[in-house]
């Protein structure tokens, strides 16, 4: 049997389709996961736009390292923040597994971050509550442990995208 080739947008709009079912089915409050670095975050549907491959980035001199530039996604100028360089944690390779998990369209920000990959809807119905670890970034929510022992966080993109750091990328 042949396998049908389907176009991007095609499966973008099939990938819309399943999110807004997800969405609208909150009973099984699905989240999405993502992995930035080494550590595996979750964003509520509602926070979290639309995903993209990585497309071919535009520095920008005098930024900080943790400023990729700029990515053209369908005539739309999105600034790029390696989310887990951000945090001072290793820097995000850009290869074929990297993502740009656009966040700012639903704040006024046209902003995307960039993580090692996705890792679809996680149901946190089946993760246990963590004690949470200390931490004075204020985009990290709860915390979570999934059946294979792997800790979750949970990403308030709200408190991430008002921090004055996150919005200030030039050097100083």
């Amino acid at each position: 049997m042949a396998r049908k080739k389907i176009s991007l947008r095609e499966f973008q709009e099939s990938l819309v389709q399943r999110l807004t079912s997800a969405r609208a089915g909150e009973t099984s409050r699905a989240l999405l996961g993502v992995q930035a670095g080494r550590d595996f975050w979750l964003l509520d549907l509602g926070d979290s736009g639309e995903i993209v491959p990585l497309p071919p980035l535009t520095g920008v001199p005098l930024t900080k390292t943790w400023f990729c530039g700029l990515a053209n996604i369908r005539g739309t100028l999105y600034s790029v923040v390696d989310f887990s360089a951000f945090q001072g944690g290793e820097v995000t390779p850009q290869n074929a597994d990297s993502r740009l998990l656009i966040v700012g369209g639903r704040f006024g920000i046209n902003s995307a971050l960039l993580v090692n990959r996705t890792l679809g809807l996680r149901n946190i119905e089946q993760m246990a509550p963590r004690a949470a670890e200390a931490d004075s970034r204020p985009w990290v929510g709860e915390q979570y442990a999934d059946p294979q022992g792997n800790a979750w966080k949970r990403l308030n993109l709200r408190n991430l995208l008002g921090q004055p750091d996150f919005l200030e990328i030039g050097l100083s």
